[in-house]
């Protein structure tokens, strides 16, 4: 059994990426492969993903998009808050972290970037809900900033209100961008389209919890957070058609991952065969770790994960420890840039019984 410490690495501070490359794909793309021992680890660029697919595969984006979910406020008092959305819950609802001096309580009226207030209502650790007075979305996208991740040392610029977005972000609700998806543009879907490469989406609304540690050395303790997401019919068409045709599920992304995989799950769980799905929504908490049997996915194309977080053990069951630890301590050494405005990596499924291979 695994412990938290085992997911644990040194990273220097000047590999965290504070800001996005001008080029989409002008990231780094290291190519693992975890088939041998030790595994082969290939440094390529993001423009070069095209030849490392085949016609017939498909590609699975997350087409959510993030909200402009911070706001700066004061209660009655005159003391100062900030207030980080977490999830809209209806047109007028939302459940929110909130910084200040003392917790508020139920009724208390904050007043919002100098131009709105909201009532606390009930608690629902460890967020809170607020009510707007109009549509929340509306009011987000007028006085919210865009909140980027808590290891980006600057605000959020212009130049972020484009980059922390995917070009194919499409429905609100997320306070994270799944960051894999960052180092695709127009360019490099047209040469996919081309290669014969399939596309199709799903929704998951990412998160502040993407960014909590894991705070228990015995990882079956840990308490995942919660995320809505949606397959659609035809996503569920894509994969069937995919597996017909012999090709490979790849997800960009992990939250593309636990959204398949969770679905995957409740399918099998209500009578379905292995490794298909049934169009609709739900919540899910999966917490995937070395050991899991994965249903759909084949490949995984995702950023370089923070020490001891969920993500970093999801990857990790993926493609199995040891290759996972080899691929890191690659990238540290080849300098490569981490975490959300980082390099890519792209892995293939090693089930928890394959014994890798030596290389020859």
């Amino acid at each position: 059994m695994y412990t938290l410490s085992d997911f644990d690495f040194d990273l220097p501070p000047e590999l965290i990426a504070q800001t996005a490359l001008t080029e989409r794909t002008a990231s780094r793309l290291l190519e693992v492969d975890g088939s041998v021992t030790p595994p082969h680890l290939y440094d390529r660029r993001f423009a070069d993903l095209p030849s490392l697919l085949a016609p017939g595969d498909l590609l699975v984006f997350n087409d959510t998009r993030v909200i402009k979910a911070r706001l700066f406020g004061q209660k009655a008092s005159g003391g100062k808050i900030e207030v980080l959305v977490e999830r809209v819950i209806d047109n007028r609802t939302v459940l929110a972290q909130i910084r200040a001096s003392k917790s508020p309580t139920p009724g208390t009226v904050l007043h919002l970037a100098d131009a709105f207030d909201v009532t606390v209502g009930e608690r629902v650790e460890p967020f809170y809900t607020l009510h707007f007075p109009d549509d929340c979305y509306t009011l987000l996208e007028t006085y919210g900033r865009l909140p980027l991740p808590p290891y980006i040392a600057h605000d959020a610029d212009a130049a972020d209100e484009t980059r922390y977005q995917t070009v194919y972000a499409r429905n609100p609700g997320a306070v994270a961008a799944p960051t894999a998806g960052l180092h695709f543009d127009d360019s490099l879907f047209a040469h996919l389209d081309a290669l014969g490469v399939h596309r199709a989406t799903l929704t998951l609304h990412v998160g502040a919890g993407t960014f909590q540690p894991v705070r228990v050395e015995n990882i079956g303790e840990h308490k995942m957070h919660s995320e809505w997401y949606e397959i659609t019919p035809s996503l569920v068409d894509a994969i069937a058609a995919t597996r017909a045709r012999g090709g490979r599920v790849v997800a960009v992304g992990t939250t593309s991952m636990r959204a398949l995989e969770s679905a995957a799950q409740a399918t099998l769980a209500a009578g379905g065969a292995p490794g298909t799905l049934r169009a609709g929504s739900a919540e899910t908490d999966i917490f995937i770790t070395p050991g899991y049997h994965f249903q759909l996915v084949d490949r995984l194309i995702t950023n370089f994960h923070l020490p001891k977080s969920t993500l970093l053990m999801l990857v990790s069951a993926f493609s199995g420890m040891e290759t996972i630890r080899a691929a890191y301590r690659h990238a540290i050494e080849q300098r490569y840039r981490f975490f959300s405005y980082g390099d890519a990596m792209i892995l293939s499924r090693v089930a928890p019984h394959d014994a890798p291979k030596a290389a020859a």
